[in-house]
């Protein structure tokens, strides 16, 4: 039986539509130590920006948005989702990011709202202030890992439409947070979930994770 590649672009479309919400309502168990970056992807032939908010311990991805935009909005919302996620503000909360003054803004509009946190902004490829020498290990965490996402990008060579590089990044994300051991972990994967850690491999776990997936939705609709 042979199956179509639109019919695979289809399901991936639907699995990641249904795994976004488990995904991003997760209840993790966060660090505190924040950073962000951003890389591009192709869509419709044009550069689209993939904006990344990683917890530098756990090796959690906790915000993953594409936008056709570079800007302050897009670096809100990043920051939003990892405010999210947390059950309360912390008074040392802080954001490593690079120079882009976008997050400057973006600092600025939740100070307004009454959500105060500090942004390092490490410049540049040296370190030609404290703050940039005191934190570039932290950047680097999520230049790797931006690295890695572009090793499994890159054989796409783009996406046709917004809605599949949104799928894409939705199943790479819930792949490396729910899936893949990392090195820096002693091989485990960042989130542990039990009824997926004793499964034989990896198609196993995947079926199991998605089938959570829809048991979370069917329980948020009851």
């Amino acid at each position: 039986m042979s199956i179509s590649h639109q019919t695979v672009l289809n399901y991936a479309n639907s699995v990641a539509l249904m795994i976004q919400p488990f995904v991003d309502q997760f209840p993790y168990e966060l660090s505190g130590s924040f950073c962000g970056d951003e890389t591009y992807i192709r869509v419709k032939g044009r550069w689209h920006y993939l904006f990344f908010m990683f917890d530098t311990v756990k090796k959690v991805v906790l915000s993953y948005r594409v936008s056709p935009h570079r800007d302050a909005l897009s670096a809100i919302r990043a920051i939003d989702d990892v405010l999210r996620k947390l059950p309360s503000i912390p008074d040392d909360l802080s954001f490593v990011v690079d120079g882009n003054p976008i997050y400057l803004l973006a600092q600025h509009f939740f100070a307004q709202h009454g959500i105060p946190f500090d942004v390092r902004q490490v410049i540049g490829l040296t370190n030609e202030d404290p703050v940039s020498e005191e934190f570039r290990a932290l950047k680097q965490i999520i230049e790797r890992f931006n690295r890695t996402f572009k090793g499994n990008y890159r054989p796409t060579h783009g996406f046709g439409a917004e809605e599949g590089s949104v799928s894409f990044v939705t199943l790479f994300v819930a792949y490396f947070n729910f899936l893949r051991p990392h090195g820096a972990l002693e091989g485990r994967v960042p989130v542990v979930i039990p009824e997926l850690a004793d499964l034989p491999h990896m198609p196993a776990r995947w079926t199991k994770l998605i089938a959570m997936a829809q048991d979370f939705l069917q329980q948020e609709a009851a």
